[in-house]
């Protein structure tokens, strides 16, 4: 095995540049999310400090809304820890690239799984997000039923 020179390396790193990009990315969607999170739980403690000086004909709805937000941070966190794990995957993928080229590796299964693998972790992540977005809005009708009954 001959010492990996500068030219072996130039293709490797084009071909990183992509994941590289994807952890990038990635990392504004958790950026996001982490806000979504801390939004929810903001939200849950002012219910529930409405509870507490609440009126009673109130609790059952407010307890409805937190409810949702409460299952809302449990679908946030779980959409952060699949986005995490894309990232991680992408890490994976970038040093296995280059250690593919560093042993002249010509077998390609291992890169293809790990590229799969935080290809079905992004999908999933986006796929939770997406249903978070739907738990907001079932919060909101909740909401806005409390003032405009005819709306449910």
């Amino acid at each position: 095995m001959g010492a990996i020179t500068v030219a072996d390396l130039i293709p490797v790193l084009q071909v990183a540049v992509g994941p590289v990009i994807l952890v990038s990315g990635v990392g504004l969607l958790l950026l996001t999310m982490t806000n979504r999170l801390a939004r929810a739980i903001d939200r849950a403690r002012s219910l529930v400090r409405e509870l507490r000086e609440g009126r009673e004909q109130d609790r059952d709805q407010v307890l409805a809304q937190v409810a949702i937000i409460y299952r809302r941070a449990k679908v946030i966190r779980i959409t952060i820890v699949l986005a995490g794990l894309s990232v991680l995957l992408a890490a994976v993928l970038i040093i296995s690239l280059f250690m593919t080229a560093l042993f002249r590796w010509q077998e390609g299964l291992w890169i293809s799984l790990v590229f799969v693998a935080c290809m079905g972790s992004l999908i999933a992540s986006l796929v939770t997000f997406i249903y978070d977005i739907h738990l907001s809005l079932v919060a909101l009708k909740l909401e806005l039923i409390q003032v405009k009954p005819d709306l449910g």
